[in-house]
């Protein structure tokens, strides 16, 4: 116990002055220890280990003895725990689950497509990638990413790109946009005034057109209507030219008159002194307020006995339109379209106004144009009627219109004459385009092939887009209508149509009325729509969807489609007028309806007297027959009586039996007497009421009205 004590006393850091000291008394005292004392020897290791941490100091002279020990397992040394650090030994789950086969996950595109349909950004020619940034939400590297992509020339983000550019990196990012075209800096010219021809069918608008022009257009059209959207330029006895539009008065051809305001200047309200305000009257003032353009009032047959252009006055002060006899500011001209009295006051008035607009448009630089019509022709393909609204439009530049694309090969003016440019104001007629556009299509010119092609595939992509989203939408709210209907509404049959056009209006025109006749029993599905005459392609549409065939204003098929579709069962309907083809369609559809079933009230007859047979079997009760005369309408063996007292329904059953004159018969006619048993009714009583009722199915009618507007009524 001596040597312990000394050896803990000489070991311990108060005893020992410096750290030379304590090695010298280290050695001395291991020199002298016994090695059979192991616990000295593991408190002398302690010691060393505490000098060593304490002053930084490393025993390299350390005995053998020592050194081996420092390599000893712990186990040599039980009930001891070595203090230095313990190694971090990681945690293996040894219940973790075998790796299985993930599937594949592509990587995060750099900038992906938001769903910002609702999201509208303005663009305009010159703008640069920095107020594009800005206007879309997205960095400007990304921007310059799709530069690259679409293989236009990176430069700085200052730079000015093309207005059809930013249209295509707008695309890409995912937002719609909205063009701005600014004509500062460029040359202003004068331009003819675009006067638009509205009215009420049979108001005398082709007519006037024809009096103005000194031709007869109105007396070859079918069915003496205006079908089409015309554009004409009509030189006035003053020297001043007009560009007018002709716009059907038909209330099917509703997108047809939009389009007519939407690129006009002025419109021409064409009103019948001897008819007044009418459906399309307020319609074409409708379009002409939310176009904001001026009105020049035309009360059009003051030569007819019957006219009353003060009533007509009267009648459009009271809708909103501030005439100037009433103080406003519209001008009010009375006219004779079949005499020509009044013509030469109305060009005065539109030349005023347009002379109080002074209009304007640039000449220089790439055209702005906007399609009125579109047709194929058999031998010069896709024709497109457009007006020009601004700069020049010139034979061999790359167009844009709609989704579809073209390169100019012919320009031709309304009278068939071939020209080299066409100027603003100015309706022309273009040749070569790869595809039939839409009516109402911007035309936008750029500058190289590739780029037409480009900025085609990005609008069809996102037309398509745009198809099945509202698909998506109309399949959700017919799933949640199908929830809400009730049990006992009837199935809604579909009648699925094909529709084939002159041109691209009326096909239109033609579809959006079909759809005015849904209803609650029947849907109208237009499977397909397209310019030109029927084609076998046609007949298998039709074939695959049950379709018929529906064709306007265009010839018969040739006799191999005709035989084709009869032998396929496939009906096809031609008109040249949009109410005789609404008629016979409307007349389709209500005998494709299922109909409701109803109880009606086939007749009424009256107890006179009452009899009692006895039963053939012992326990059966006895049978009593009402002694009755038709009063109303007819009784049947097969239908169902009413019992009704005071007013009151006292039994309702079947009937049993239905005699005249003690023979069985199946139907009894007013005034006739008859016998009648009903099942299981013995409370008969003189004076009593019987109503044979009959279950019918009631179909649905089809309704026009004056101004040309059908629905179908349940």
């Amino acid at each position: 116990m001596a040597w312990r004590a000394l050896a803990k006393k000489a070991l311990s850091t108060s005893y020992l002055s410096n750290c030379g000291a304590a090695i010298t008394a280290s050695h001395s005292l291991h020199s002298t220890l016994p090695d059979v004392l192991l616990c000295s020897r593991v408190d002398l290791l302690t010691a060393s280990r505490n000098l060593r941490s304490c002053w930084g100091i490393r025993n390299y002279h350390a005995s053998v003895s020592l050194l081996s020990w420092r390599g000893r397992k712990a186990e040599e040394a039980p009930g001891l725990k070595t203090l230095g650090r313990e190694k971090q030994v990681k945690r293996v789950n040894k219940l973790r689950a075998p790796p299985v086969e993930a599937r594949y996950v592509p990587p995060k595109l750099k900038q992906q497509a938001k769903l910002t349909q609702e999201k509208t950004v303005e663009i305009f020619e010159g703008m640069t990638l920095v107020e594009l940034a800005k206007r879309t939400g997205s960095s400007v590297r990304v921007l310059q990413e799709i530069l690259t992509s679409i293989g236009e020339k990176v430069g700085s983000e200052f730079d000015p790109i093309t207005i059809d550019v930013a249209e295509l990196v707008s695309m890409e990012v995912g937002v719609n946009v909205k063009k701005l075209h600014s004509e500062e800096g460029a040359i202003l010219k004068p331009r003819p005034p675009v006067v638009t021809v509205m009215g009420h069918v049979d108001h005398g608008k082709t007519s006037l057109l024809d009096a103005l022009r000194k031709t007869s257009v109105a007396a070859k059209e079918a069915g003496g209507i205006t079908q089409h959207l015309g554009a004409f330029v009509v030189s006035m006895p003053s020297g001043a030219s007009i560009t007018f539009l002709d716009t059907p008065g038909h209330a099917a051809f509703t997108a047809m008159r939009a389009r007519g305001a939407a690129v006009t200047d002025i419109v021409t309200l064409v009103v019948a002194a001897d008819d007044g305000v009418m459906p399309q009257t307020l319609e074409a003032m409708s379009h002409a307020r939310e176009a904001n353009v001026p009105v020049v009032v035309a009360i059009n047959k003051c030569d007819k006995p019957g006219a009353d252009p003060e009533q007509v006055r009267i009648q459009l002060g009271s809708e909103g339109l501030s005439l100037e006899d009433l103080g406003g500011d519209v001008q009010v001209v009375e006219i004779s379209a079949l005499k020509g009295t009044g013509l030469d006051k109305l060009e005065e008035a539109l030349l005023l106004q347009a002379e109080l607009m002074d209009l304007k448009a640039r000449v220089d630089g790439p055209a702005q144009a906007y399609v009125v019509e579109a047709r194929v022709d058999r031998g010069r393909g896709p024709l497109v009627t457009a007006i020009v609204k601004s700069g020049t439009l010139n034979v061999g530049q790359y167009v844009v219109v709609g989704a579809e694309w073209g390169r100019i090969r012919a320009i031709r003016d309304m009278a068939g004459r071939a020209a080299e440019l066409a100027g603003p104001a100015m309706p022309v007629e273009i040749e070569g385009m790869r595809g039939l556009p839409m009516a109402g299509d911007d035309i936008t010119v750029v500058g190289s092939e590739e780029r037409a092609r480009m900025l085609s595939q990005g609008r069809r992509k996102k037309l398509e887009r745009e198809r099945l989203e509202r698909m998506n939408q109309e399949n959700v709210e017919a799933s949640a209508e199908e929830g809400d209907e009730a049990d006992d509404v009837p199935e809604r049959v579909e009648v699925a149509v094909v529709v084939k056009g002159d041109v691209q209006g009326t096909v239109q025109a033609v579809a959006d009325s079909l759809r005015s006749l849904n209803s609650p029993q029947v849907f109208v599905n237009i499977v397909h729509m397209g310019v030109g005459p029927i084609s076998q392609s046609d007949v298998d549409k039709a074939q695959a969807c049950n379709a018929c065939i529906v064709g306007f204003n265009i010839r018969s098929p040739p006799s191999p489609i005709s035989l084709s579709a009869k032998q396929a069962n496939i009906k096809i309907f031609l008109h040249r007028v949009i109410y005789h083809l609404l008629e016979e369609m409307g007349k389709l559809i209500v005998e494709k309806a299922p109909g409701t079933a109803e109880t009606q009230v086939t007749g009424e007859a009256e107890v006179l007297s009452i009899f009692e047979l006895k039963s053939r079997k012992s326990k059966g009760p006895d049978v009593k027959i009402a002694g009755c005369r038709i009063t109303d309408g007819r009784f049947t063996r097969t239908a169902t009586m009413r019992l009704l007292r005071s007013g009151e329904v006292v039994f309702e059953g079947s009937c049993a039996s239905l005699k005249r004159e003690k023979q069985d018969v199946e139907a009894v006619g007013k005034g006739n007497e008859c016998g009648l048993v009903i099942q299981d009714c013995q409370d008969f009583k003189v004076g009593d009421v019987i109503q044979c009722l009959e279950q019918v199915i009631r179909k649905p009618k089809f309704v026009s009205s004056e101004s040309g507007a059908v629905r179908i009524e349940c």
